[in-house]
């Protein structure tokens, strides 16, 4: 007997997934109408089928996107995904982010941008449109048919947005029929994702990706349609654009790991982070190449491989991030939802399509058969190019070991330290882009004389030493051999290209756009090094202990600083300060102001507040969000790696049974066995063992022969700062031994000497008073030194793009000669 379920909204998802089918027919017909109007030009009903259908595409796409949004907003938590991914308590603008944090809903992002792209291409594109809308059409069902969520000869085709909580999960409370009432809440958002930069991040990076689908349907149109050369130019722009857009979603998704995540970086070599670096790459090198062969027409077959490539590497990307193949080596990686050979077979499907029309068309490639001048632009671009290339070859393979693994039943284990590993292969291949997109910058595009060229790369070479013997005075970091060679390409480029830019101000404008970009590279390469080489921990504790139990094995306890409300403590020249905190559910805000005092007269001379943020996640503990302090030199980044819980007193260490007697109103004592030059901790700072005075006297208390006393000579380091010394003697008198304890009143501690044994030490007993409850949390501060080169440079990059983008659309339109 089927079970009525009460209070279910259903129309939303019903109608969602009518949109969904609607969408995944509407895209192949107008696919397959598109392709017959290539065919056919004669026959121009095809084409009007193939834009009915394609506006009809578009309009199902948004329908979607509403319908899992009113789901999402109105709580509606009967659907999986909005269970799954939201919950009350979130703002509107992180309701927005549990859109896009599930595969459904990014896949989803991905199909309306690309619609939206589609659009402008439909209008814009006009001869060409039929071949490359066949293309991006084509992507368009491939992405819809991710969505479907039904059943093809007893095999799921994608994952719908909109299935019921009750067919995804099985529980006994969906026995009963008003089983809504029971779920008073969502699963909510992941507390990474719940910053500013993931409500912008993944829209602008999918659009990047959705993007690249232009310039790869571009290439298979002038390879299908035999106009070789002609595709370059229309696809030169949207290249850069492509370029421009994922760049920048790239770029902030290291800003939201430098805010957000709590390792204290922006780039840290991730499986997810490399799968979306490589395309973008790899279209750099396509860029590069097809203006090299627009100018000499060197290099043709490079220039299309590099293109079509690149959007293949995308789908590639989402197998690597989509598949759950890389579940344990990525923490940003989605999990499996079955959809592995559907994942597989869009690579494949793009993958054939390349292949065919490149070796179909092999014969009738355009090939110039005299060599290229080494004194050419084009030659260096090429080979710059090339080593771009090489570069994501070494990406991809390391990336791609749990593949490998998967397909070949391997045991190859990737590298324990993925920021060693990567770093030692890609900085050899970053001084080499840099450098030759200095050298490059001497070139004219047809030929340059050898003294010309020489003279001009001897004097900028000469500039760049002496300001990469600034920088590296400045930062102090003479050893590294790596990092000097780094510093000295960056500043060539940025040195040469500085030049070029020279130029464009006494009216070369149209050269302006590639120099500011690789400017702008070169400024971000900077302020990478910079930051990575000189970054240092700034909340240094001298006692190197954090009293919480386990801290030590997530923190290191001597790169932290444990704080206790309204007790000031000395931090680098600052003096930091605990002052409360405020809760926003999930989070709670901790305020820790600082301060900074003239040396000589003591005053004031800076104040500011810092508050992050932390929240205690059940399945993932503490997740810390850093507050950062910004100067124009550095920043100060400060987060939280240890605080109560909300429904928990703030005390910081279980009180144990109290004692009797003499040591009543103490907690029970730490027994240790010690020997002369041991480091013990306390709650408050730590005991060093400086030696045992054998020659020990106690007042008022006369020796006889035989009768034995020592004393344990100690120091008691506090957190403070004061050290205090203290001396508990041991004495053995009359066959019987005795202890005289020492008190540190200060530090709330008492002392025992109880035991001597031969051979393993002495016996010391600790005992603690039992503190006051009081607020306290545990921080870490790092200072990141010229990190807003790194910033600058990506602002910079992306408007020399965009200066390039206006540059090929005035070309496209034949303004420029």
């Amino acid at each position: 007997m089927d079970i009525k379920f009460q209070g279910e909204s259903l129309f939303p998802g019903q109608f969602g997934q009518f949109l969904i089918i609607l969408s995944f027919g509407t895209a192949l017909l107008s696919c397959i109408s598109y392709f017959f109007a290539t065919r056919h030009k004669e026959d121009t009903s095809w084409h009007k089928i193939a834009r009915i259908s394609f506006f009809i595409n578009i309009a199902s796409v948004i329908g979607i996107g509403s319908s899992l949004f009113y789901i999402i907003y109105s709580h509606l938590f009967e659907y999986h995904y909005a269970w799954s991914h939201s919950s009350r308590t979130l703002p509107v603008y992180y309701i927005i982010s549990s859109f896009w944090e599930g595969q459904e809903g990014s896949f989803w992002l991905w199909m309306f941008w690309q619609s939206l792209l589609a659009l402008i291409v439909l209008f814009r594109s006009k001869s060409w449109e039929n071949p490359v809308m066949t293309i991006i059409m084509l992507c368009q069902a491939c992405l819809a048919s991710m969505l479907l969520g039904i059943e093809v000869f007893g095999e799921r085709v994608g994952s719908s947005p909109f299935i019921l909580l009750r067919q995804a999960l099985e529980a006994p409370i969906f026995s009963n029929p008003n089983y809504l009432s029971m779920i008073a809440d969502g699963n909510g958002l992941n507390p990474l994702l719940q910053n500013y930069w993931m409500v912008i991040h993944p829209p602008t990076l999918f659009l990047g990706f959705a993007s690249m689908i232009v310039p790869f349907a571009y290439g298979i149109a002038g390879l299908w349609e035999r106009k070789y050369k002609e595709w370059l130019k229309p696809a030169l722009p949207w290249s850069l654009f492509a370029v421009m857009v994922l760049g920048a979603g790239i770029i902030m998704g290291s800003f939201w790991a430098y805010e957000a995540l709590n390792f204290g970086g922006f780039w840290a070599w991730d499986p997810v982070e490399n799968a979306s670096i490589i395309p973008w790459f790899t279209l750099i090198a396509a860029v590069h190449v097809i203006i090299a062969f627009k100018n000499s027409g060197h290099s043709y077959f490079t220039a299309t491989f590099l293109v079509l490539i690149s959007f293949v590497l995308v789908i590639y990307a989402s197998f690597l991030t989509r598949s759950g193949v890389l579940g344990e080596t990525s923490v940003h990686s989605f999990t499996d939802l079955g959809m592995y050979w559907q994942l597989v077979a869009f690579n494949v499907v793009f993958l054939i399509l390349m292949v065919y029309f490149l070796v179909t068309r092999w014969k009738e490639l355009p090939i110039t058969k005299k060599d290229e001048d080494t004194y050419s632009r084009e030659f260096w671009l090429f080979i710059g190019a090339l080593i771009l290339v090489i570069a994501c070859v070494q990406i991809i393979a390391t990336t791609s070991i749990p593949v490998f693994n998967a397909i070949f039943k391997t045991k190859v284990a990737p590298p324990v330290d993925a920021i060693a590993h990567y770093n030692k292969w890609q900085a050899a291949f970053a001084i080499l882009v840099l450098t030759l997109s200095a050298i490059g910058q001497f070139l004219k595009y047809k030929k340059t004389t050898p003294k010309v060229f020489y003279a001009n790369l001897l004097i900028s070479f000469i500039v760049s030493v002496l300001l990469t013997a600034i920088l590296v005075y400045i930062t102090k970091v003479y050893t590294n051999f790596i990092y000097i060679l780094l510093s000295l390409a960056a500043i060539f480029s940025l040195v040469a290209n500085a030049r070029v830019l020279g130029d464009a101000f006494k009216g070369k404008w149209k050269l302006a756009g590639s120099s500011v970009a690789h400017i702008g590279f070169a400024l971000l390469l900077i302020g990478a090094l910079v930051a990575a080489a000189t970054n240092k921990v700034v909340s240094l504790n001298a006692s190197g202990s954090i009293p919480i139990a386990g801290f030590e094995d997530a923190e290191k306890p001597g790169e932290n600083l444990f704080l206790y409300i309204n007790e000031p403590i000395e931090m680098d020249g600052y003096t930091i300060t605990y002052v409360g905190d405020s809760v926003a559910n999930p989070n709670v805000y901790y305020k820790i102001n600082y301060e900074r005092k003239d040396k000589e007269t003591g005053k004031i001379v800076e104040r500011f507040q810092l508050t992050p943020n932390a929240q205690q996640n059940p399945k993932m503990g503490l997740i810390g969000t850093p507050s950062t302090r910004h100067y124009i030199t550095k920043d100060i980044y400060t987060i939280v790696t240890s605080a109560p819980k909300l429904d928990e007193p703030t005390e910081q260490h279980d009180h144990g049974h109290e004692g009797h007697d003499a040591n009543e109103g103490f907690e029970e004592p730490s027994t240790q066995m010690v020997n002369i030059g041991d480091t013990l901790r306390y709650k408050s700072g730590y005991i060093v063992v400086k030696g045992v005075n054998r020659n020990a006297t106690l007042q008022n208390m006369p020796l006889a022969n035989g009768d034995l006393l020592f004393a344990l000579q100690l120091e008691v380091h506090a957190a403070s700062g004061e050290v205090f010394e203290a001396d508990p003697k041991y004495l053995i008198k009359n066959g019987n031994s005795f202890d005289f304890a020492k008190d540190i009143n200060e530090q709330g501690l008492r002392l025992r000497f109880t035991k001597i044994v031969p051979d393993k030490g002495v016996e010391l007993m600790i005992y603690q008073k039992a503190l006051p409850e009081k607020k306290w949390v545990v921080m870490k501060a790092i200072e990141f030194p010229y990190i807003n080169f790194f910033w600058c440079g990506t602002i910079i990059m992306t408007v020399g793009f965009l200066l390039s983008i206006f540059r090929r659309n005035k070309e496209l339109k034949g303004k420029i000669a």
